[in-house]
């Protein structure tokens, strides 16, 4: 039987998880923003591009994504409204919940995507290289 982590160690493990959390997301929002994107958006556009929604379609509930990226309902939507803004998602009515909004990625938002996606992924390498699977 494995021994337990003393309180210590369990402090000190989180405390570095927290750290290559937090310098993961700089080095993502650093390398992201000469595109017009932060990490948070490129979470969105990545969600969107996988288009396993529920429903089996591209177009994703708030609801559904914000349990996906992490983001409260109103931060999400703020964010949802920047991309939309910038050409990159559209929001719709729910055709089955008119109180529902769903979002999905526009052309322009694939195309962005599909350019940012390789630097966002090499930050990823770089970052999580030392951490075990």
């Amino acid at each position: 039987m494995a021994a337990k982590k003393s309180e210590r160690a369990l402090v000190d493990e989180w405390r570095g998880i927290l750290a290559l959390h937090a310098s993961t997301l700089c080095e993502l929002d650093r390398e992201l923003h000469q595109h017009g994107l932060g990490a948070s958006d490129f979470e969105v556009l990545d969600v969107l591009a996988e288009g396993t929604a529920e429903d089996g379609s591209g177009a994703y509930r708030v609801q559904e994504l914000a349990s996906r990226v992490h983001l409260s309902q109103s931060a999400l939507s703020r964010l949802i409204g920047r991309l939309e803004k910038d050409g990159l998602v559209h929001r719709g009515m729910c055709s089955e919940d008119r109180r529902g909004v769903r979002v999905v990625l526009t052309d322009a938002g694939r195309a962005r995507y599909a350019e940012v996606k390789p630097l966002q992924r090499a930050v990823l390498a770089r970052m999580l290289a030392d951490r075990p699977a």
